[in-house]
């Protein structure tokens, strides 16, 4: 996968991308097309190192932002932000559907199970 770099004050090394393109690597084994990811690191006034990333989906954006005196933890944790959205991206389309593909394939059915009916002399208060 291919994906653009920029950098503010900060010279980018080949460690720098090759621990970036693992990590994008790691986000394609969701089999999602991703379109146009871009890096963007920069340097703070006190020596803190910033990572942004958005990666275009076809229906959203993912977007994570990473801050870290270590500029490779930071990475780490800005690949695991990207990971858990493009996880919670890919589930929310199956998971919001689930019941009526459940239901029409028979495992679940429709109809509504008869209530039990319990009269007001059964029926106990429990105090909590």
């Amino acid at each position: 996968m291919t994906f653009e770099i920029t950098s503010k004050e900060i010279k980018v090394t080949a460690p720098m991308q090759e621990k970036l393109a693992m990590k994008y690597a790691k986000l394609e084994r969701f089999n999602i097309p991703m379109i146009n990811p871009h890096v963007t690191i920069s340097k703070d006034k006190n020596n803190v190192k910033k990572i942004e990333a958005s990666i275009h989906l076809p229906q959203g954006q993912l977007l994570a932002v990473s801050e870290g005196e270590d500029l490779y933890a930071a990475i780490t944790i800005l690949g695991q932000k990207l990971e858990r959205q493009l996880n919670k991206y890919s589930e929310k389309h199956s998971a919001h559907k689930s019941g009526k593909e459940q239901c029409r394939a028979g495992v679940i059915s429709g109809e509504e199970l008869p209530a039990e009916k319990i009269s007001d002399d059964e029926l106990e208060l429990q105090e909590y």
